[in-house]
């Protein structure tokens, strides 16, 4: 792992890019002062992390790869997966962070984006039926929180909340969160969805903030008494 991250430093140092070739294996040998059986060891490592990519035959070698942001996001919900992590860890860093990120969205948002934003809002007209449409409508909504984070120039600021909707979406399909259906979270939220596409339409900065605010005020609120209600199921079983 220690020839991994001298090999990471490397890269870096030199400022090389996606498609940038690698030295050859000997010379990577003579580089790092180490085995050629530690070097491939090393670049298994940092193909199997996405960061390079290995060709083999006439012309192959080890280039620098990309590792994409659901690729990353996954590497570290695995992570988080044994952390016991609750709703109340996840909404205190939502509120702090995303009614910042659609007021820096208001004004600098496409018509396509907003018409996108619009028809995720309007996905779900209907409250759910079931605990599976249920399940459904949570993933959609989350799906809602994800594009905005993907439309932020902020690149760190939208990978973080980002994420967030993907560990609260594998936290309610895994615990179960979306059972029963709750008609007045389906409601809120989407009340609040379709007042902040209009907020971010005019880009109206302090409204977009206070309704994402509100928002993850009355959700956060809907999802702890989902996981009490999951609770008292459990300890009656």
């Amino acid at each position: 792992m220690r020839v991994a991250d001298e090999i990471k430093q490397w890269v870096v140092e030199r400022d090389l890019k996606q498609g940038d070739k690698l030295p050859n294996e000997s010379e990577m040998i003579a580089e790092f002062g180490v085995s050629k059986g530690t070097v491939r060891e090393a670049l298994r490592i940092l193909e199997a992390q996405g960061l390079i990519v290995t060709k083999t035959g006439p012309g192959g070698g080890s280039i620098v790869g990309e590792v994409s942001a659901e690729r990353a996001r996954s590497l570290l919900a695995n992570y988080f997966y044994f952390q016991n992590l609750s709703v109340a860890d996840i909404y205190e860093m939502r509120k702090a962070l995303e009614p910042e990120l659609v007021a820096s969205l208001a004004g600098h948002l496409s018509a396509e984006q907003i018409d996108e934003l619009q028809a995720l809002a309007e996905r779900h007209p209907e409250p759910a039926r079931s605990a599976e449409e249920e399940k459904q409508q949570h993933i959609s909504s989350l799906e809602f929180h994800a594009r905005l984070a993907d439309f932020s120039d902020n690149r760190l600021l939208g990978f973080v909340i980002g994420f967030m909707a993907r560990i609260l979406t594998d936290l309610t399909v895994f615990r179960g969160l979306y059972d029963p259906p709750n008609v007045d979270l389906w409601r809120k939220g989407r009340e609040h969805q379709l007042q902040l596409v209009e907020a971010l339409r005019r880009g109206d900065a302090a409204r977009a903030r206070e309704v994402m605010a509100s928002h993850m005020q009355v959700a956060e609120a809907f999802m702890q008494e989902q996981e009490a209600q999951l609770m008292r199921r459990f300890v009656d079983d």
